[in-house]
């Protein structure tokens, strides 16, 4: 394999390892929450905030990366501020984490709340009867129930995170070894005459990410679920 790939295609594999891993491990406390909240609660604007989580899965990728440039770019109203501080995500690694994480979220939020939603509440309803707080209800009853739609919800995040083109390249641009990922590797060198070759090398990884992605989670969804019904 390292021999198989060149120099620029190892960056591009490891920029989008790096970046696909925060984007799901940054995403994943915010995802079970809101998952949770949309299952579990009845609030004002609870059709709102499930249409603002599913909102990337219709819009174009390049809406959403322009719309992450003017909300967090240099002059945007939330990244000048940011900037101040040292926070700056608009043409860095940290952008492409954050435009994959905003695309890879309503595939982990559905996944966990759907595994939410099939947990049986009257479980739960019997475990506060027995004086349990509803936290110690979640965490030592529904979240092991729900752990196959976690790591199932999670891996897909993280596929998705990696195969990110359209947000990403709008968001912070196209730069060897800084917001070149995979996707808009393939991209730069289907530009170039002669690049055919290292883009094909690069599909391929993308092809064997993907499928390995969703095999893992429904091999370790299928395990984990098994365990808990043997419990």
């Amino acid at each position: 394999m390292t021999g198989w790939l060149g120099p620029e295609e190892w960056r591009a594999v490891a920029l989008s390892l790096k970046v696909s891993f925060w984007a799901t491990a940054a995403s994943l406390p915010f995802g079970l929450f809101t998952a949770y909240a949309l299952a579990r609660w009845s609030f004002p604007g609870k059709q709102f905030l499930n249409g603002l989580v599913h909102l990337p899965l219709v819009l174009p990728p390049v809406v959403t990366g322009y719309l992450l440039l003017l909300t967090f770019g240099r002059s945007g109203w939330l990244g000048a501020w940011l900037a101040e501080i040292g926070i700056v995500f608009a043409f860095r690694w940290t952008g492409a984490a954050l435009a994959a994480a905003i695309m890879a979220f309503p595939l982990m939020v559905r996944a966990i709340r759907l595994s939410i939603e099939a947990v049986d509440r009257r479980l739960e309803q019997a475990g506060a009867t027995l004086g349990a707080s509803p936290p110690w209800v979640f965490v030592t009853l529904t979240l092991p129930m729900i752990l196959p739609g976690i790591l199932a919800g999670t891996i897909l995040a993280f596929a998705k995170a990696m195969g990110e083109f359209g947000a990403t390249i709008t968001f912070v641009s196209n730069i060897p070894g800084q917001t070149r990922t995979i996707p808009t590797a393939i991209y730069a060198f289907l530009q170039v005459p002669g690049g055919e070759g290292s883009a094909l090398k690069l599909v391929l990884v993308s092809v064997v990410v993907a499928m390995g992605a969703v095999l893992l989670s429904e091999v370790l969804a299928r395990r984990v679920a098994a365990r808990i019904g043997g419990a």
